[in-house]
């Protein structure tokens, strides 16, 4: 069934090489090319995509592949960079900044059936997706019109809320669509605290590990990190090591809840980041709230023996307030 606000407008057809577009479906994943995608990420493919199923059917081994770059959620805007006759688009996600990749932002494909043109959706002020994952909906307590929306999902306001119910603008559909009113909250205008930034992190523990995840379905570690601040307001790298370059290098020892660790191997660029949880106690008493490979989810731990060996530095997102 066409959900009730879709019109005329069809995916895809209205994007244009060498503009900029928007995400119209809840979660796009990027992907390192046509050719990486494997016969399990049908799911993640589709309009609208299923990424709830796509995560469910994915072995160890596939959850942690390198063929996922990012993903960009619903709203997000990209440069299309090139259109392919075979329904694939090259794009650059401009609120995923990867100076090491691109200066423009982060690269990848995406089928091109999962953009849409920029519009007013994009254009005004906007409330964010606070629930760990919600649905919109048709009309107030209506039909589902698009499931799987995420937090930290950026999106216009299309007037105040109805009994409970906020309309906002979402890209590919005609007129507003509707969420819970407990689900949204303002775009914060000024940069977070620390209690604000473990709190939104705290939400996402036991989320599986996710290579190149962005969302409650699944992420990694410098997912974690760029949606915690997505959510909060910010705009950070997605990629642990251009994340450390972009904040301030705090002397170990200095850290505090709210600050980032970074870790790397001798040699070797970051690969790896979290979220420092309390205050240290002592040289070997640190501990992080991450999305841990070892352990394939996100986690609050004391960092162990072999995670304190490569740690190489402490880092503080702007001043964040006390």
């Amino acid at each position: 069934m066409v959900p009730r606000g879709w019109g005329e407008h069809r995916p895809g057809v209205d994007v244009q090489q060498g503009t900029e577009a928007v995400v119209g479906v809840a979660i796009a994943t990027l992907w390192r090319s046509p050719d990486a995608v494997r016969p399990v990420d049908a799911p993640a493919l589709g309009t609208p995509a299923d990424v709830g199923a796509w995560v469910a059917g994915l072995d160890e081994d596939q959850q942690v592949g390198d063929c996922v770059l990012s993903q960009l959620l619903l709203g997000e805007r990209v440069l299309v960079t090139e259109r392919r006759s075979d329904g694939w688009a090259h794009v650059v996600a401009v609120e995923q900044p990867s100076a090491r990749l691109d200066p423009r932002g982060y690269p990848g494909w995406l089928p091109v059936a999962q953009l849409a043109p920029a519009g007013r959706a994009t254009t005004t002020a906007r409330v964010v997706v606070d629930a760990t994952v919600t649905a919109l909906h048709a009309a107030p307590n209506g039909q589902v019109a698009l499931p799987g929306v995420v937090l930290g999902t950026r999106l216009a306001p299309a007037g105040p809320p109805v009994d409970g119910w906020h309309p906002v603008h979402v890209p590919g559909y005609a007129e507003p669509l509707w969420l819970p009113a407990a689900h949204v909250a303002p775009a914060p205008a000024t940069p977070p605290t620390a209690e604000e930034v473990l709190a939104v992190a705290t939400r996402l523990v036991h989320v599986g590990y996710l290579w190149g995840g962005l969302s409650a379905y699944g992420i990694d570690c410098s997912g974690l990190v760029h949606l915690v601040w997505r959510r909060l307001g910010g705009t950070l790298p997605r990629d642990a090591d251009d994340q450390a370059a972009a904040a301030h290098r705090v002397e170990l020892g200095a850290e505090r809840p709210g600050d980032l660790y970074s870790f790397a191997r001798p040699g070797r660029r970051i690969h790896h980041i979290g979220i420092v949880s309390a205050a240290p106690r002592g040289r070997d008493e640190r501990r992080m709230l991450h999305a841990c490979y070892r352990h394939r989810r996100v986690l609050e731990e004391r960092l162990p023996a072999e995670r304190t060996a490569t740690l190489v530095g402490a880092h503080r997102i702007g001043a964040p307030r006390l």
